[in-house]
């Protein structure tokens, strides 16, 4: 069947055809890109009008259609123009899954404007840095936000704010999300360039601070058309090779997705929520993640699509509510922003009886996924992520930038129209990273000899944490401002759960009495709840160091027990 996969691949990707792949010249390097993608995200939701009274959003017992959500997008965006806010300028979005956030966020894109996807679990200091950085003209948040945001709104004096689900009358200088649907909906005439930025969204720095991505309409456009290719592709080929596809969906039926991973992510915003919209498909929120409520949504709603991080479809699966609920509905069922781990593709392969398992691997910096893989081909090759997408060249290099031949590990990298256009007020960071176009992924991988990534480990020091990337230096910075400790390394360790958890081995200062529960409250001012140590070992002697003087993290590990971890 991988005969059949190279067929089709060719065939999708040749003149004339929609997936045809041309290569420009972009910020001074090659790009591929598709020849007939929409220029930008505008394209993309206006398009969607067409599905009229169709169902898009559902919130518990709140129902949205396309022409309604389009409606409301017009009203946001000329409200937004009426506060000042012109291509180009940014808007920031701060709040958690509620309908809210994918309207304001079609409403910004379609404007020309900016959305800055603000991370929902940011403590105050955190959302500080992220609106110095990014410095938005507005803010839409919800209550939860809000009440984090009046710690440091005296910072921010011009920065206009908007609340959604507010419970009583809004505070003095914040506009009620009510005001803001009401403003007549008359969505601004503007021209996009492909190369526009279309939103930031932050990553975790190995510096400690956040960094912007900055994610073009470009590269968000040909996300969604990987995404299209991913499952074209692989239909075509099974086709060739005589096979019904597990998961295979009929032309006239509607794609239903659970949102169940945080939309100011790639995973959760590019490859679930705009791909649904982009196909008419209707996409359900939830409060929170909880797999007893997703079962029961996904039997009530006929959910098709679950995509998510994979520890979400292990608790799932494992739920003592899942032999009760109908799941047959489900047609695809796995995700990313995490490895799914082989042993989760034989589970969900053998337990769901239409949905064929899935996996994708991305990243932020490439406006979403690098490569794909489902159904035979990846219970074939659980090990796998697939081949890498058409709009990118991938190759693995050593430490001194050589390609190494296939099957030979090095560091993965990528190039092409998803890469983004670099990170915010981080020139040297940029060029760290992207060089003549070619993205570092900082994960060690290697290409078997049908170009399918198989990924070995990670060269960065970060830790992902159920679908969150947490750097060590970030948590590193936070426990040396407690003034008893010493020394202290932060590392990962395996999660059934989560993939990994964050741990941290720490030398306290000399006669010192460092409380383990102390610490970690303290760190609550600081970091947002998820990367704060699960386990935490204090130590009696200092941490070991290599010639450089630099902690070998690896010894650090070898020489700890969970078992003795607080």
């Amino acid at each position: 069947m991988y005969a059949e996969l190279k067929e089709a691949w060719e065939e999708l990707i040749a003149p004339g055809q929609i997936f045809e792949i041309e290569t420009l010249q972009v910020r001074g390097a090659p790009m591929r890109s598709y020849k007939h993608a929409p220029p930008a995200l505008r394209d993309i939701w206006l398009g969607t009008a067409a599905h009229g009274d169709r169902e898009y959003l559902i919130y518990e017992d709140e129902r949205c259609t396309y022409s309604q959500a389009h409606e409301f997008t017009a009203s946001i965006a000329n409200w937004l123009t009426q506060q000042g806010v012109q291509p180009g300028d940014r808007v920031a979005i701060a709040m958690r899954n509620y309908p809210e956030w994918m309207l304001s966020y079609w409403a910004v894109v379609s404007m020309g404007a900016v959305a800055v996807g603000m991370n929902a679990w940011w403590v105050s200091k955190e959302m500080y840095f992220a609106l110095k950085d990014s410095t938005p003209k507005v803010m839409i948040c919800d209550l939860e936000r809000l009440v984090r945001f009046e710690e440091i709104s005296e910072d921010f004096p011009e920065l206009t704010v908007a609340a959604v689900r507010l419970r009583e009358e809004a505070p003095a200088n914040v506009v009620d999300w009510v005001e803001v649907i009401n403003t007549a909906p008359l969505m601004p005439e503007v021209t996009i360039d492909p190369d526009d930025d279309a939103c930031i969204f932050y990553t975790s720095g190995t510096t400690g601070t956040p960094k912007g991505a900055r994610l073009t309409h470009r590269g968000c456009v040909s996300n969604l058309m990987n995404i299209g290719f991913g499952r074209a592709v692989q239909s075509a080929a099974m086709t060739k090779a005589g096979k019904k596809p597990k998961g295979s969906m009929a032309s006239d039926e509607v794609n239903v997705a659970l949102v169940a991973t945080p939309l100011f992510h790639v995973t959760g915003n590019n490859c679930v929520a705009q791909g649904i919209a982009a196909t008419g498909g209707k996409l359900i929120h939830m409060y929170k993640w909880d797999a007893g409520e997703a079962l029961r949504i996904i039997e009530a709603e006929k959910v098709t699509t679950f995509s998510a991080v994979p520890m979400m479809s292990r608790e799932m699966l494992i739920h003592p509510d899942f032999a009760k609920r109908d799941t047959s509905s489900l047609k695809l069922m796995g995700g990313g922003g995490a490895p799914v781990q082989p042993d989760l593709t034989q589970k969900m392969d053998k337990t769901m009886k239409n949905a064929a398992p899935s996996a994708g691997y991305g990243m932020t910096e490439t406006c979403g996924i690098i490569s794909a893989l489902s159904g035979e081909y990846l219970v074939d090759r659980p090990s796998s992520v697939g081949r890498a997408m058409p709009t990118f060249e991938a190759k693995c290099v050593d430490t001194e930038g050589n390609t190494v031949p296939a099957g030979e590990p090095g560091e993965l990298c990528v190039r092409g129209a998803c890469v983004i256009k670099g990170y915010l007020n981080r020139a040297e960071a940029t060029e760290e990273t992207i060089t003549d176009g070619w993205l570092r992924t900082g994960d060690i991988a290697y290409m078997d000899e049908d170009e399918f990534i198989f990924l070995v480990d990670r060269a960065k020091e970060m830790v992902l944490r159920g679908g969150e990337n947490v750097y060590c230096a970030e948590v590193e910075n936070a426990i040396f401002t407690h003034e008893l400790v010493a020394e202290c390394v932060v590392f990962g360790v395996e999660d059934e759960r989560l993939g990994e958890e964050v741990a941290a081995a720490i030398f306290p200062k000399a006669d010192a009495s460092l409380d383990i529960d102390q610490l970690r409250k303290a760190l609550k001012d600081i970091l947002s709840s998820y990367k704060i140590p699960r386990y935490i070992w204090l130590v009696d002697a200092p941490l070991p160091r290599n010639a450089n003087g630099k902690f070998v993290k690896r010894e650090v590990r070898d020489m700890l027990s969970l078992a003795d971890a607080r």
